[in-house]
């Protein structure tokens, strides 16, 4: 066994519980059949002693295995066979010239257009045609922001068909007008103001449209650097005497929930990150949902990864609170802010109640 891996616990436990995955991190092997399997191979258990671990299929046969005809180790599993195929619908959009239809992306993958769009918003957590607007806006604003050629000239070669689709919601979805994104949130007037809290400094900032940032940190020069990074052309504007007044109030409010929080917010971000935050934003104070939970509450039950990742993209700390989802056996996972603070966050909380 020249090729194995080092046996441990971890390896040997993902056996006894028939790890799934769709890409296996390891096979196993067993000297008393000759045979390696997958993690999650549905053959009876054999004895740890007889066992060698792999990190690939090719180490084991190298060393004189030959695969299992129940879990078939060497072909793709249901799994990695639907992660293929929403990857390749997802290459096709982003290099079509114009939005391909639902039926083009469903007979490409062999599937009717009825279970390859049920397929797709599983796997990704939106629907085939949410992606595509998601892509072209992010198109227009990579083009537009490169400074070549005209808006209009960019919305064409983002891909839309014309221009009055494009404004339908072309502002929603990038957070300001298309000129401003063109000079980089340049003009963009956000007011804000720094404060001390039980957590330790606190910025709130706002836009015309509502609190576009909640930032925590250590110090005061912080997060203010925090914010000048999130907005580096924006004219940020931290001396406005009316505005200051309103960070009693948010301190007040991370500090001791029950006040609750009434500002109006600015909230940024793909329809599928608005999704999992709305969803955030229902757990009830006190509580806590797990990743894979707040998925299926979306009708996204396998983009759990992809809500975690929502999680650390959130810009407006505790009034949406991302704090309060955790791993599915309870424990606090990583914390943009510090899992210390979400820790604190969450007794505060539960004290509240």
């Amino acid at each position: 066994m020249e090729h194995a891996l080092k046996a441990t616990d971890t390896l040997w436990q993902a056996v006894l519980g028939r790890e799934q995955a769709p890409d296996p991190k390891f096979f196993y092997a067993v000297n008393s059949t000759g045979v390696y399997c997958r993690p999650a191979c549905p053959s009876r258990r054999p004895k740890r002693r007889n066992v060698a671990f792999y990190a690939s299929s090719k180490q084991a046969e190298a060393d004189g295995f030959r695969a299992c005809l129940r879990c078939h180790p060497t072909r793709q599993s249901p799994k990695e066979q639907t992660a293929s195929l929403v990857s390749k619908a997802c290459r096709m959009i982003e290099e079509a010239g114009e939005e391909p239809s639902l039926a083009q992306l469903a007979r490409q993958s062999g599937l009717s257009p009825f279970h390859f769009q049920r397929t797709f918003k599983a796997a990704t957590g939106v629907t085939p045609k949410a992606y595509a607007r998601a892509h072209r806006m992010k198109r227009f604003r990579d083009i537009v922001g490169s400074g070549d050629g005209s808006i209009t000239t960019a919305i064409y070669d983002a891909g839309y068909s014309s221009s009055s689709r494009f404004y339908e919601n072309a502002t929603k979805a990038l957070g300001m007008t298309p000129k401003l994104v063109r000079k980089g949130g340049q003009g963009v007037k956000i007011l804000f103001a720094i404060g001390e809290c039980s957590l330790g400094s606190v910025l709130v900032a706002s836009s015309a449209k509502g609190v576009c940032a909640m930032l925590l940190g250590d110090t005061a020069e912080q997060v203010s650097d925090d914010l000048q990074k999130r907005f580096p052309k924006a004219d940020l504007i931290g001396d406005d005497p009316d505005y200051r007044a309103l960070i009693a109030d948010v301190v007040r409010f991370v500090d001791d929930p029950k006040y609750g929080f009434n500002l109006p917010l600015d909230i940024q971000g793909t329809a599928f990150q608005q999704r999992v935050w709305e969803a955030i934003r229902d757990i009830p104070v006190g509580t806590t949902a797990s990743y894979s939970e707040i998925a299926e509450r979306i009708g996204a039950p396998k983009s759990s990864r992809a809500v975690a990742q929502a999680c650390g993209a959130n810009n407006i700390a505790v009034a949406i609170p991302c704090h309060r989802v955790v791993r599915s056996d309870g424990g606090l996972s990583g914390y943009r802010w510090g899992v210390e603070r979400k820790s604190a966050i969450l007794q505060a909380e539960r004290k509240a109640e």
